[in-house]
């Protein structure tokens, strides 16, 4: 018989200010504008074995992810590498633009990014525990969930 499984999970709210402005070029919407949110994200966490501490992470030792998540999501332009305007969009940064170019842009792309950030840190510094999902909130009522896989 299995003795189970653990989870936790890791939230930095939108109150933290991962404020982002992007936009979903291909969209027929007004997401093809440039719009920008305070972002959320929420890792789960997941072992069959506890820590020393009982734990399945220490969440104080999660300094770096969101370090990581400051440095990428925090007041950040973010430009799709195949957004037709992005000549322009790299114009703007001489005069103070804060901006990433990535493979693409919402709330999927940033949650497949972030679980990987997570992923990495916690397959280095945890024996026993994995990144199972990482959700990505605009606000209340739309978020994305990305749930790694094995192969990543």
């Amino acid at each position: 018989m299995s003795e189970g499984k653990y989870q936790s999970t890791k939230t930095y709210g939108h109150e933290r200010g991962f404020s982002v402005c992007f936009r979903q070029w291909r969209a027929e919407s007004h997401c093809r504008w440039l719009h920008g949110y305070a972002l959320s994200f929420r890792f789960v966490f997941e072992t069959e074995v506890l820590d020393s501490n009982g734990w399945v992470v220490d969440f104080g030792g999660l300094k770096e992810l969101e370090r990581l998540l400051k440095h990428n999501y925090d007041h950040r332009l973010i430009v799709a590498e195949d957004d037709p305007l992005l000549d322009l969009f790299i114009m703007l940064q001489p005069t103070g633009v804060s901006m990433r170019i990535v493979p693409a842009t919402g709330c999927e792309a940033f949650a497949r990014e972030a679980w990987g950030l997570a992923a990495h840190i916690i397959e280095r510094d945890y024996v026993f525990v994995r990144v199972i999902s990482c959700e990505v909130a605009e606000h209340g009522s739309n978020s994305a969930i990305y749930f790694g896989g094995n192969d990543e």
